[in-house]
């Protein structure tokens, strides 16, 4: 049973003193309710997920006490995408027809604070400094571009892009533009990701209103059908976040096989995809996980970016609201976020941002420690 997207609602990221987590979930939540016509009575079932926020099911305190069942979901940065590929089974085994996915997230300032004990590591690795992911993201580029011949000022490139689209998204957090230079030779935090190449811990709320495919227009005139949302975990010799080891033979990381799955779920390829939302925890993030995905083979980076085909005007626009590094990380929210975009840019509805010729596909990715990937792929 196919089925659609109904129904978004966003609250703006970044950080917005005075209004909790749970408010801002709330407030996405009603939001997208509203744009599906329906009230939170009318909702089956609803997942959600937070990480420093509280439990996303006591979000019916603020819309509702009608007994639905709430399912809370947390699996790191890849919770929002986790949420929404569990209430698609709901749906798709016929359980119920009308449900709710929501994220949202209000981290603290500073870096995320993940215990080792909690990903399986002894504290000899907080202790060394890692969980201070910074570095592995580090020295995960340096490795990938000496490997593929593929200059260190593209990172700047691929910031300076999410700042200019960021600056076109009302959502976003940061939306002043950067020059290449400018990020160049800001602070360097881990060689050679300077500060302004990073995203940040942040706040915000993304919900989805879904349906049975074959009821959608009972709800909108314009709905985003999901044709795979696909989740996988890391295998044995894969290099991925909270892994502190790799043996001699590689594995493909989790982002290869969870959108390899999604592709072959879909029946469509990569070459197919009009825009793409891709995770960018930092800009080295969004150039390996270009390739890891299928949009691009491994090298051809440089000569993608440097011609725009990953601007809002080019042949594959990349992270068209700014991705990460414009809006920050609500772990929550993310990759929820990404897909709220999407069904923004397949609806025509993006405004400034909006990617020309009546785009079709949508993919996105989104990816978490400790080795965690979920992508997907939509239409309309």
């Amino acid at each position: 049973m196919k089925v659609a997207i109904v129904g978004i609602g966003i609250h703006k990221f970044g950080r917005t003193e005075g209004v909790s987590g749970r408010d801002q979930g709330a407030y996405a939540a009603r939001q997208a309710l509203a744009d599906a016509g329906v009230e939170f009575k009318d909702i089956h079932f609803a997942y959600g997920g937070s990480d420093s926020a509280g439990n996303a099911d006591t979000l019916v305190s603020d819309l509702g006490l009608t007994g639905l069942p709430f399912v809370n979901v947390a699996n790191g940065c890849a919770t929002g995408g986790s949420a929404l590929t569990s209430a698609l089974s709901r749906i798709r085994a016929g359980e119920s027809d009308l449900g709710l996915v929501v994220g949202f997230d209000k981290h603290p300032r500073g870096a995320f604070n993940a215990r080792p004990e909690d990903n399986g590591l002894g504290r000899w690795y907080g202790e060394t400094g890692m969980m201070v992911t910074t570095q592995f993201f580090a020295m995960k580029i340096q490795r990938y571009l000496v490997e593929h011949s593929l200059p260190k000022n593209l990172l700047a490139a691929v910031a300076a892009k999410a700042f200019r689209n960021g600056a076109l998204a009302p959502h976003a957090w940061r939306r002043t533009p950067l020059t290449e230079d400018e990020i160049l030779n800001a602070t360097m935090v881990s060689d050679p990701l300077t500060q302004y190449m990073f995203c940040s811990p942040a706040e915000g709320g993304v919900a989805l209103v879904l349906s049975r495919a074959d009821r959608a227009h009972r709800y909108t005139a314009s709905p985003v059908f999901v044709e795979a949302a696909e989740l996988r975990s890391r295998q044995f010799g894969s290099f991925e976040v909270f892994s502190p080891w790799v043996p001699p033979q590689r594995a493909d990381g989790p982002t290869v096989t969870a959108s390899r799955a999604a592709f072959e779920t879909a029946g469509i390829g990569p070459a197919d995809v009009d825009v793409a939302q891709i995770q960018d925890t930092e800009a080295g993030a969004e150039i390996m996980h270009l390739a890891e995905t299928g949009l691009c083979k491994h090298g051809e980076q440089d000569s993608l970016i440097r011609s725009d085909a990953t601007e809002i005007g080019g042949s594959i626009p990349v992270n068209t609201d700014g991705g990460c590094i414009a809006n920050g990380e609500p772990i929550g929210a993310t990759g929820l976020r990404q897909v709220y975009e999407n069904v923004v840019q397949l609806r025509g509805a993006a405004g400034d941002r909006q990617v020309p010729g009546n785009p079709r596909v949508g993919f996105t990715h989104v990816y978490g420690a400790p080795g965690i990937s979920a992508c997907t792929v939509l239409t309309r």
